[in-house]
């Protein structure tokens, strides 16, 4: 099994893959290779079994640090995607080559490509460019509230594996399923994966009112409206309404907006308090998903025709210098309407 990526949540793959559970009769684990496109960071990790990106994790013993491209793919049967939505076309662009036709994968990006307003399994699959004559590669996402430093302590979560191949789905299921990570299947690919991006949308909304100390009325009154715009936007691309209720919905989204160390929301907050963006993001150690998937999601709520207020607000604070208070003001003077309205 291999696993790309050396962030926050590579690492917890990594951590819930290959360290020994009492869930897991005997303790026996998948047998995991890690990769990373950072030279240095490969050495580091390899020699000290830790890594700074997350404060107290240890990578287990029997997990290794490949030190080339090839050493990381060969004989995987499964392959972990843990890289930044807008780097996946590049990441599976270089590495297509070293990955085996039988190989499934699962995306734990949460984003959306900019300009082609693909998902990340979208992006795998058009990457990967298998043959349309032989049986599709097994792809999934594996999705929910999942702050990384938590997961790392072994704290209880939930997550979703979702995909359209239910007996792939299921095997994710297992794979991942730990004495402190419950997770479920839901054949609804596409709802998952919208749900984890745009969250990170509504979420950098969210930071904004810490920043501006505008209090906890406004910000459950966002999370309602936010809930409704994500639901809006993935109806209306086909996905299942259930899904952006549950876990990989409505639990994702209150946690990403709630928890201190969530990157998007901690985003927002600085941008609330007037702090310039590319400051924020120059001196940030992780990527925020939410910038640039921003500018997807306006697109795709142009595309399907839907009414996005908040995400466009969003927009116009981080890409067109919109004060966040003028922000605020128009959301707050838009025209009064029944809720079900929209």
């Amino acid at each position: 099994m291999a696993i790309l990526g050396l962030g926050q949540m590579g690492l917890c793959c990594a951590a819930m893959l290959a360290g020994p559970d009492p869930k897991v009769p005997g303790g026996a684990r998948p047998r995991v290779r890690l990769w990373g496109h950072e030279e240095g960071e490969v050495g580091r990790l390899s020699q000290t079994r830790r890594s700074d990106r997350l404060p107290g994790f240890e990578l287990p013993g029997s997990a290794r640090v490949a030190l080339s491209d090839g050493e990381a793919l060969e004989g995987a049967d499964i392959v972990v995607a843990a890289v930044p939505s807008q780097v996946m076309r590049e990441t599976f662009a270089r590495l297509g080559r070293f990955i085996p036709r039988d190989a499934g994968i699962v995306s734990v990006a949460k984003g959306i490509e900019n300009e082609t307003l693909m998902r990340p399994s979208q992006v795998i699959a058009d990457m990967l460019g298998d043959d349309p004559d032989a049986r599709p590669r097994p792809i999934a996402a594996l999705s929910g509230p999942s702050i990384a430093t938590e997961l790392a302590r072994g704290m209880p979560a939930t997550m979703v594996a979702a995909s359209d191949d239910p007996a792939f789905a299921e095997r994710v299921q297992l794979l991942f399923s730990t004495s402190y990570l419950r997770v479920y299947t839901n054949d609804d690919l596409l709802g998952v994966e919208l749900a984890g991006a745009v969250k990170n949308v509504i979420a950098i909304a969210a930071g904004v009112l810490d920043g501006l100390n505008a209090g906890f009325n406004a910000k459950s009154a966002l999370l309602a409206r936010g809930l409704a715009e994500i639901t809006r936007l993935g109806t209306a691309m086909g996905g299942s309404t259930h899904t952006f209720f549950g876990v990989a919905g409505m639990g994702d989204l209150v946690t990403t907006c709630f928890s201190p160390e969530g990157r998007n929301r901690a985003c927002g907050e600085a941008l609330g308090r007037g702090e310039n963006l590319d400051d924020y993001l120059e001196r940030s150690r992780f990527v925020v998903e939410g910038v640039a998937t921003t500018k997807s999601v306006i697109d795709l709520a142009e595309r399907y025709r839907v009414e996005m207020p908040i995400t466009r607000a969003v927009h116009d604070v981080v890409f067109e210098g919109l004060d966040p208070v003028r922000a605020i003001a128009k959301l707050m003077s838009r025209e009064l309407r029944d809720e079900r309205e929209g």
